[in-house]
C-alpha cells in the first residue's frame, strides 16, 4: 500500500516551555510522518523561566541566553510548526477542535490527538491600586527584560515569599536596591518546616533584605514615580517596583466543561497523563495525580516533572501499551537565598499530620564534610519516616528538608532517591556514599540520619520535639547536659543542669530533681543528650532526647524562650 495514501495524525499542543515542548519533540521522534501543531500564547515556545530572576541580579548577561529554542529552530530540526501569539480560548471535545486566537483573528483547528500544557497563571491578588504602574510579574522574559532595566532605581517590595519572590528579593539586593518581602502566612516557603523557615528568614535579613510575615497589601497607592504600599498592620513602604510574586493558579479558563477539573481548576489526568476525556491528555502546572497516600490531589509545579511527563504522554499516546507511567511527584525543590541553600522532597509534616499518618521527625545538624578538614559548614536537616498503621510500614521515608550553605543539593538528592525507590530510614546506613574529607564524612549527614532513625524505630531512642516544650515544662523535669559555658549563653528556666561527662556520678541528684516525672534531656544538637538518654534509661528513667537539641528548639521558639538568671 502507498504510505503516501496513509492519514497523516494531526496532533496539537496547547502552550509550549517545558511540558508542551518535550512532548512535542518526543512525538515528532516516535512518528515522522504526524503533523504537530503547538499554539504558543506568548513569543517564546520554549525558555528557561527558572532562570528568570536570575537575568534580573544581571548573573545571566544576556537575554538570548534564555531562550532554549525558538520557532524556526524548531521547525528545522523536529518539522515541529509552532505558532506564537496564538491563544486557544476553547476546545470542543465532541468535535474535536479547538478555537484559537491571533492578531490575523479566531480560527478552528481539528485535531486527532490534543495535549494540554497551558501551565499557570500568576495571581493577582484583590488589593486595591494593584493596577497601578509600579506593580509588576516575573512569568515571562518581556517581564524579566522590564524589571532589569528597573533594578537599581529604587526600593522595592515583593508580594509573596515564596520561591520566585525569594529569587526575585535577591535579584533586587544584588542590584542594590532596599528590598521588602511580604509574607501572607508566618514565615517564607509555606511549606518549609517552621524551625528551616527561620533559619531563611535570618539568611534574607542577613542580606538586607526587610521580611514582614504575618501581615498582607492591603492598597497600593501610586504616587507618580513611586508607590505608597499600605500593610494590613498599618505599615507604608515607598516602592519603585512591586513585584507581585504572591501564587498561581491553574491556566484552565478556556476549558470550560471540554475536560473534567478538580475544584481548584486543575486538570485530573491519569498515570499516562490522560485525562478522562478520548484524545486529550494534559501535563505541566495545570494538571494533578490523586496521592496514593494522601488520596488527596497532588500538583508539582516544577520543571523537571514537566519535562519528564512530557515525553511520558508521547509514549503513552504514540507508543503503545508499553508506556512507563508517570511517578507521584515527590516535589523534589531547591532554591538559592544569597548563600544559603534550601531544599526539600516529598511531604511535609503538616501535609501528614492532615492525612493522620503518624510518623517520626529527625532534626539533625551534621557537618558538609569532615570537620577536620577547613571549610565543613552545617547541614541542617529534617527527615520524616512513618511510624507504622495500615498504610504504610514503619520506617517508610516520607519527606526531607534541608538549610545549609554546602552540599544541600546532593543530601536531598539522595533522599528523594530514596523515598523514590521506596527505602526506608534504617536502609540509608546501608548507602555506600562517596567520601573523602573535601566532600563529606565518613558518617554522612544521610548515614546519620539513618542510624537515628533506626535508634527510634528499636526504641534505642525516645525523641521529644520542640512543639512540646510548653507540655515538657509542665509535666517533666527537663534536663540541660551542655557545658557550663553554653548554658551561661542562655537556658531553659527551671531546667536541671548536669554536663553530660558528670551524669553517671550525679544521678541521684537528677532521681531527686525529677521526684517521679519523666525526663526531658537537650544539649546543644542532640549527640550528647542521647548519650544521657542512655545513661538514663538504664537507670530505670522515662526519659526522652530533644531532637535536633537546642538549635532546633530557638529555631523553631526564637531566642524569647531563653533564660540568663540561675534561681
Amino acid at each position: 500500500m502507498d504510505q503516501s495514501a496513509q492519514p497523516t495524525l494531526r496532533i496539537l499542543v496547547v502552550g509550549g516551555v517545558a511540558a508542551g515542548m518535550s512532548f512535542a519533540a518526543r512525538a515528532r521522534r516516535l512518528d515522522e510522518s504526524a503533523e504537530i501543531v503547538v499554539f504558543e500564547r506568548g513569543q517564546h515556545p520554549s525558555f528557561a523561566n527558572c532562570g528568570l530572576p536570575y537575568y534580573v541580579s544581571g548573573e545571566i548577561e544576556q537575554r538570548d541566553a534564555l531562550l532554549v529554542q525558538t520557532p524556526q529552530s524548531l521547525r528545522d530540526a523536529l518539522d515541529i510548526d509552532v505558532r506564537v501569539g496564538h491563544d486557544v480560548v476553547a476546545v470542543d471535545a465532541g468535535a474535536r477542535t479547538i478555537t484559537v486566537r491571533s492578531a490575523a483573528g479566531e480560527s478552528v483547528e481539528h485535531y486527532d490527538r490534543l495535549m494540554l500544557a497551558p501551565g499557570a497563571a500568576s495571581l493577582m491578588p484583590e488589593i486595591a491600586g494593584v493596577d497601578a504602574p509600579q506593580v509588576s510579574l516575573l512569568r515571562t522574559v518581556e517581564d524579566a527584560v522590564a524589571l532589569r532595566e528597573r533594578a537599581g532605581t529604587g526600593p522595592v517590595v515583593v508580594v509573596g515569599g515564596g520561591y520566585i519572590g525569594l529569587e526575585a528579593a535577591e535579584a533586587f539586593r544584588l542590584r542594590g536596591d532596599e528590598v521588602h518581602v511580604i509574607q501572607r502566612g508566618p514565615h517564607v516557603l509555606s511549606r518549609l518546616e517552621p524551625e528551616l523557615a527561620s533559619l531563611v528568614t535570618g539568611e534574607l535579613q542577613r542580606g538586607g533584605v526587610s521580611v514582614h510575615s504575618g501581615v498582607t497589601v492591603v492598597a497600593i497607592e501610586d504616587q507618580g514615580d513611586q508607590a505608597d504600599v499600605v500593610l494590613s498592620d498599618g505599615a507604608r513602604l515607598s516602592a519603585r517596583t512591586v513585584l507581585v510574586a504572591a501564587g498561581t493558579r491553574p491556566d484552565t479558563d478556556f476549558l470550560d466543561g471540554a475536560v473534567p477539573l478538580t475544584p481548584a481548576g486543575f486538570i485530573a489526568v491519569d498515570a499516562h497523563g490522560a485525562t478522562s476525556v478520548p484524545g486529550i491528555w494534559a501535563a505541566g502546572d495545570a494538571t494533578s495525580v490523586a496521592d496514593p497516600l494522601t488520596g488527596g490531589d497532588l500538583v508539582a509545579a516544577l520543571a523537571g516533572p514537566a519535562n519528564r511527563n512530557g515525553r511520558l504522554i508521547a509514549d503513552a499516546m504514540l507508543g503503545g501499551s508499553g508506556a512507563r507511567p508517570q511517578p507521584t511527584p515527590l516535589q523534589t525543590s531547591i532554591v538559592r537565598v544569597f548563600g544559603q541553600a534550601v531544599a526539600m522532597t516529598g511531604r511535609t509534616r503538616a501535609e501528614l499530620q492532615a492525612a493522620g499518618i503518624e510518623h517520626h521527625t529527625l532534626h539533625l545538624h551534621a557537618g558538609s564534610h569532615a570537620g577536620y578538614f577547613p571549610g565543613s559548614e552545617p547541614v541542617h536537616l529534617v527527615v520524616h519516616f512513618a511510624a507504622g498503621d495500615h498504610r504504610i510500614a514503619a520506617g517508610t521515608l516520607l519527606g526531607a528538608q534541608a538549610v545549609g550553605r554546602d552540599g544541600i543539593d546532593k543530601r536531598i538528592d539522595v533522599l528523594a532517591t530514596a523515598i523514590r525507590a521506596g527505602l526506608h530510614v534504617s536502609d540509608l546506613i546501608d548507602l555506600d556514599l562517596a567520601y573523602a574529607p573535601p566532600y563529606g564524612s565518613a558518617k554522612d549527614p544521610i548515614t546519620m540520619a539513618g542510624l537515628v532513625g533506626d535508634n527510634v524505630l528499636t526504641g534505642t531512642t525516645v525523641l521529644w520535639y520542640p512543639w512540646e516544650l510548653d507540655a515538657a515544662r509542665q509535666a517533666t523535669l527537663i534536663l540541660d547536659v551542655r557545658r557550663a559555658d553554653e548554658r551561661a549563653r542562655g537556658f531553659l528556666a527551671g531546667s536541671l543542669h548536669v554536663p553530660h561527662t558528670e551524669l553517671r556520678d550525679r544521678i541521684d541528684e537528677v532521681r531527686e530533681a525529677a521526684g517521679g516525672r519523666p525526663v526531658r534531656i537537650h544539649c546543644a544538637s542532640g549527640v550528647r543528650s542521647y548519650l544521657a538518654h542512655r545513661q538514663l534509661v538504664a537507670a530505670g528513667f522515662d526519659s526522652a532526647t530533644l531532637s535536633g537539641g537546642m538549635q532546633t528548639l530557638l529555631a523553631f521558639h526564637g531566642k524569647g524562650i531563653l533564660s540568663h538568671e540561675e534561681h
